[in-house]
């Protein structure tokens, strides 16, 4: 994906400003903002959920899921949980079995898969969520705070599976272990530019000292 000279104002107020970065097939890209504004502003411009300046280009083979922060819209149906995730299967994987194994690498067991959608903890959602990621087999995941309301044993089951994820993500988080763990791309956001660190971890991200100078000027008001 490429993103060039990418500019978002949401109520008249310059979110991000002029924004260029590319991304290559197979980074795990974590986005670190000066405040959860930026970054969802850019994981919703280059979702086409908000309008924006600019040009997003997304390669010709690029099948792409989202997680987004607020999933609200998505539950507005009383449908259980098993239910719920059937409609995004193809007709080979509509089968019960099938589904509630997908929904148990996300925690979900025996009659908690009939749960009704609309009564879920923001936890639950989030992960009825991912197993619809999983399902849909996308070549890219955009996530947006993806451990937001997920307790420890949760975080530790997606971070398994997105390690094991061999395609592209681009993600939002606080978590530092997850950012850690996951991420070989950093790319940070101001509203007068970007600082773009590749094939660097996030530890070795925060410990240079020169980079965090420039981070430092970056978010200067």
């Amino acid at each position: 994906m490429t993103v060039e000279n990418l500019t978002v104002k949401i109520d008249g107020e310059t979110i991000l400003d002029n924004i260029s970065f590319i991304l290559r097939p197979g980074d795990k890209t974590a986005l670190i903002g000066q405040n959860d504004i930026q970054t969802t502003a850019l994981i919703r411009a280059i979702m086409g959920d908000i309008d924006y300046e600019g040009t997003v280009k997304w390669g010709v083979t690029t099948s792409r899921s989202y997680l987004p922060k607020d999933n609200s819209r998505d539950f507005a149906g009383g449908e259980s949980i098993l239910d719920w995730l059937r409609q995004f299967a193809s007709k080979e994987e509509d089968d019960n079995t099938f589904l509630r194994g997908f929904l148990g690498r996300m925690l979900f067991s025996g009659d908690e898969v009939n749960k009704s959608v609309n009564v879920l903890s923001g936890g639950e959602k989030v992960r009825v969520m991912l197993s619809k990621l999983m399902l849909l087999k996308s070549n890219v995941l955009v996530l947006d705070d993806p451990t937001n309301h997920l307790d420890l044993e949760s975080i530790s089951s997606l971070n398994d599976g997105l390690k094991n994820f061999k395609e592209s993500i681009i993600f939002a988080s606080h978590d530092h272990e997850f950012i850690q763990t996951l991420a070989n791309h950093i790319i940070v956001l101001s509203k007068n530019g970007v600082i773009d660190r590749i094939d660097e971890t996030y530890d070795e991200f925060l410990e240079n000292a020169e980079v965090q100078a420039k981070v430092k000027e970056l978010w200067k008001d």
